[in-house]
């Protein structure tokens, strides 16, 4: 049977009249296709034996199986939902898939596929029967009451119509085989999981500058790092707090309390995963899930966005022009709070996200409207990805969640590469000093000097940025510490913010053109959000 134009071929596991099973491979699929999803035919399981001798206890009773297959053409639905009826006495369901991957030829997409569950309490978007995902990094699960493999959430296995979800990422010319196993373990369950959660709290400094890496990945999705590394990692960057934002799932925050402490705030979060751009959800409560099965056709990201705030979260999308595939960024900037201009070692493509982010300040100053402040993070994985390049230094009341979130939804914020490098950004006027984030008002022509003090970037570059454009250039000596003054008015400039490049591999500070100043720069130590200036 197609459906919106995709052929699927389903061959489910039938048991026969003894328990035993085989394959129908000429039962076709019958599907439903609801937006960008295809249902296939549910798998059956028999009902548990009675609770007698071994099936009685926890961890010990029978296991039964059933093996799927099916092929994907090229241009298949985004979701593939695998209905599976668990009858009552089942302990664990275990899931174990693989597909094929032909070759194809140069500059193809091979085939690559996603997978997760929901549970008996469906899979309607936003609903609750969320129960994991690990995308494409796993071939197999298990969720029992007790524990369940990273990026799932352990609990119990209720009886009804659960759900396997493959997410055809990429299909190749030659379309998808895939194989699907899925074995129940009936009896008891054993004790529930109990979570442990980071405090919301830390000591801190009172009311000061933090720094923090906003975006960083575990073995709880696509990560390497143990959540222990993970936070070591923090604590050897000199970072005062960390957000936990594994894609799609919240299942590592229930482990962080164990790796927080007085000298480390873990933030709960999430990477919302979408076929059109990822976004961070900072600051979830502990164990609260975010979907992410929408385009931006859809309009549902406002509605995730809104999620997300009510919870006292902030919304920031990331590596808007990340290259890879779903990466680009598609739901625009109304319902962000800030947004990553600076992901992981500097690139091209961060290039491209400050050019966009200042543009968007010449348009909020313009328009009056409000403006959408810069995060850095190091969207850090495995090693050799580096903790902390870069991260933010924010201004706080206090080393706690809430008042961090409320720094960085400011702009109250700078990005750096590293604890070494350290900067104090201000605009004096008539006696009147303004930090980042904050807005001095002068009369037209009365001077405004801009102060930069920075430190640890050795033979670095210092640019002025306004509404203009650059207006101020300036080198670092060697030591890589200096303050640089430059002096404009508020007719001149709406806006001021500073960055500070390190050298091009050739040694200079850029390279440009007899007719200005350098055109392509070398990669940025650090960037902060900008100080307004207001005509009076």
């Amino acid at each position: 049977m197609c459906l919106d134009g995709h052929c699927e071929r389903h061959a489910a596991a039938l048991p026969d009249d003894d328990g035993a099973h085989t394959l129908d491979r000429r039962r076709l699929l019958m599907a439903a296709a609801t937006g960008a999803a295809l249902t296939l035919v549910p798998v059956s399981f028999p009902r548990a034996r009675a609770a007698t001798g071994p099936a009685a206890a926890p961890g010990g009773g029978e296991e039964v199986s059933r093996t799927v297959t099916g092929h994907l053409e090229t241009g298949a639905a985004d979701f593939v939902y695998l209905p599976v009826e668990v009858p009552k006495g089942v302990q664990k369901i275990a899931v174990e898939y693989s597909y094929d991957k032909p070759a194809v030829p140069a500059g193809t997409p091979g085939n690559s596929g996603d997978i997760g569950v929901f549970d008996q309490r469906g899979v309607k978007l936003g609903g609750k029967g969320f129960r994991g995902w690990s995308g494409g990094f796993r071939t197999s699960f298990e969720i029992s009451a007790a524990e369940a493999t990273p990026g799932y959430l352990p609990g119990p296995i209720g009886a009804g119509t659960w759900n396997i979800v493959l997410g055809p990422y990429q299909v190749a010319p030659q379309g998808m085989d895939y194989q699907v196993k899925i074995t129940l373990t009936y009896g008891r369950g054993g004790a529930p999981f109990t979570p442990n959660y980071p405090p919301t709290r830390a000591k801190g400094r009172g009311r000061a500058w933090y720094r923090g890496d906003g975006h960083l990945h575990t073995v709880h999705s696509d990560g390497r790092r143990l959540p222990s590394e993970v936070a070591a990692g923090a604590r050897a960057a000199g970072l005062d707090f960390m957000v936990s934002t594994d894609h799609n799932t919240s299942s590592s925050h229930a482990v962080w309390g164990e790796y927080a402490g007085d000298d480390l705030l873990i933030i709960t979060g999430e990477e919302v995963t979408t076929r059109n751009g990822h976004w961070l959800a900072l600051g979830l409560p502990a164990g609260e899930w975010v979907d992410w099965r929408y385009r931006s056709r859809d309009d549902d990201f406002a509605r995730f966005a809104r999620q997300v705030r009510r919870s006292g979260g902030a919304v920031v999308p990331a590596h808007p022009y990340c290259p890879y595939v779903a990466c680009q960024w598609k739901f625009g900037y109304d319902d962000a709070d800030a947004v990553e201009v600076w992901n992981g070692p500097w690139t091209y493509d961060d290039e491209s996200a400050v050019d966009t982010w200042d543009a968007r300040l010449g348009e909020a100053v313009r328009s009056g409207k409000g403006w959408l402040p810069a995060m850095g993070n190091s969207d850090a994985h495995s090693e050799p990805q580096v903790i902390g390049l870069p991260h933010n230094v924010v201004y706080a009341d206090e080393l706690s969640t809430g008042a961090v979130l409320d720094g960085i939804r400011a702009g109250r914020s700078w990005i750096a590469e590293s604890s070494t490098v350290n900067l104090a950004f201000t605009a004096t006027a008539g006696g009147r000093t303004a930090g980042i984030a904050d807005t001095l008002a002068a009369k037209a022509d009365a001077p405004v000097d801009v102060r930069l003090e920075v430190s640890g970037v050795p033979n670095g570059t210092v640019r002025f940025i306004t509404d203009e454009g650059q207006m101020h250039q300036e080198s670092l000596p060697a030591s890589g510490a200096g303050t640089v003054v430059w002096r404009t008015t508020t007719s001149l400039a709406a806006y001021v913010r500073a960055e500070v490049r390190h050298l091009m591999a050739d040694g200079s500070p850029g390279k440009g053109n007899t007719m200005g100043p350098s055109l392509v720069w070398g990669p940025m130590a650090a960037l902060t959000n900008p100080i307004f200036l207001n005509r009076t």
